[in-house]
């Protein structure tokens, strides 16, 4: 495991210094594309008759387990710096545009996708079930925050429209996992804590979904009331990392939402931070998990490239996998525009925010990790081939896109850009 971890962060660091010395990619961007060019490389190689290599990454790979590593690792490390770097208040004052959107949004687009990918695997000849095609739609649905956070660094999208953006990928995130094992449940798949049928289904809804909720923001609380207590920032970064992790883990534990807890217990700390810190504590608080944010968010889609050596693909899967692309992108801007239909009005959002939600709507790794987790079927490979297209497809064409059309959106608004680094 060391071994591997090893090779992975040597290989991301190498990966993530050519992008920002010659090609200048934003930086999830290109080490994605360049681990994915690399596990192209190798799997040529491998069909030419060169062995060894292919296998030898192959088994590194595997042996450091993507789901794992994303679910149960830095996940909600990830979740919580992003929530605390976000502006809390203006989240609150945004708060009915964001929560109808993640909720909305992920339930419709879950639906859209999931109706469509079961037709567009028949017409290919794939067989997968409704509830395993309903499933993708679920994994699918969420924009990944890790994704969508660090475009919106670089882009400085005016503050309130970052603002909306990355508060309904935070919570859509959570949303979406919540919707996927609700599926799971009713499915009767192995490792969901539902029982089968529609009543376990909404019991496991309310129980994750409230539940992450409130253990979110119980946690924030209980941080708070610690953090301010004392003035020490190297115990301060201690008491968040253990409110982080240790939070996480009691979730799961519990039986709610890790990821809707840690997005929480990020808005609390950072709504209150002004209060919990010192002017030197912040700047060291802030500063640690910027940097490991940055450092965790490359590390995880230089995997996301490399992980496209372990997939499998058949001309079948790559027919329905393009298709898939486009409902996708379809879903996501109906899924958008039905409930922004309900928000536009009341708070004033221009035109062009839908198209910004739709084409700034990337997913990432917990899709990926969500997919392979699922168990032994014959449409999990259908589905873990179609996820990493639609994965690879939004990060490679819609993030390197994404910067031109925010630059006309902010023209447009007159609205003025967030600062750098927010």
């Amino acid at each position: 495991m060391l071994t591997a971890f090893a090779v992975l962060l040597c290989v991301t660091a190498g990966l993530a210094y050519l992008n920002e010395r010659f090609w200048h990619f934003p930086t999830t961007v290109g080490v994605t594309l360049a681990g994915a060019v690399a596990s192209i490389g190798l799997i040529a190689l491998d069909a030419l008759g060169v062995p060894g290599l292919r296998g030898w990454a192959a088994g590194l790979l595997e042996t450091l387990d993507f789901t794992d590593f994303v679910l149960n690792g830095i996940l909600s490390i990830l979740l919580f710096a992003g929530a605390l770097g976000l502006n809390a208040r203006q989240l609150v004052r945004q708060r009915v545009s964001i929560l109808t959107l993640a909720l909305l949004s992920t339930l419709i687009s879950t639906g859209l996708i999931g109706f469509g990918a079961h037709f567009l695997f028949g017409l290919v000849g794939l067989d997968v079930p409704l509830v395993w095609a309903l499933l993708f739609g679920a994994l699918i649905s969420p924009t990944d925050p890790v994704a969508v956070l660090d475009l919106l660094k670089r882009a400085r999208v005016p503050a309130r429209i970052e603002t909306l953006i990355a508060g309904e990928s935070l919570f859509n995130d959570g949303v979406g996992v919540v919707i996927f094992l609700v599926l799971a449940g009713l499915a009767g798949i192995g490792g969901s804590h539902a029982e089968p049928g529609v009543v376990g289904a909404l019991t496991l809804f309310v129980r994750e979904a409230l539940g992450g909720l409130l253990f979110g923001g119980l946690l924030g609380g209980v941080g708070y009331a610690l953090l301010r207590s004392i003035e020490q920032h190297a115990v301060e970064v201690l008491l968040t990392l253990a409110l982080v992790i240790g939070g996480y883990v009691a979730a799961t534990a519990l039986g709610v939402s890790g990821p809707l807890a840690m997005v929480v217990a990020g808005l609390v700390i950072s709504a209150t931070k002004d209060a919990a810190f010192g002017q030197e504590t912040r700047a060291h608080i802030e500063g640690f998990w910027e940097t490991v944010d940055q450092v965790l968010n490359i590390l995880l889609f230089a995997f996301i490239g490399l992980d496209v050596l372990l997939t499998e693909t058949t001309g079948r899967q790559l027919i329905a996998s393009a298709g898939l692309i486009a409902l996708a992108l379809a879903a996501r801007w109906i899924s958008v525009a039905l409930p922004f239909a309900l928000v536009r009005a009341r708070d004033g959002y221009g035109p062009y925010t839908v198209r910004l939600l739709t084409w700034g709507g990337l997913r990432g790794g917990i899709a990926i990790s969500l997919a392979l987790g699922l168990p032994d079927h014959p449409a999990r490979t259908h589905l873990v081939t179609a996820t990493y297209a639609v994965v690879l497809f939004t990060i490679a064409v819609q993030g390197l896109t994404i910067l031109p059309l925010v630059r006309r959106a902010a023209q447009a608004s007159g609205e003025v850009p967030a600062a750098p680094g927010r």
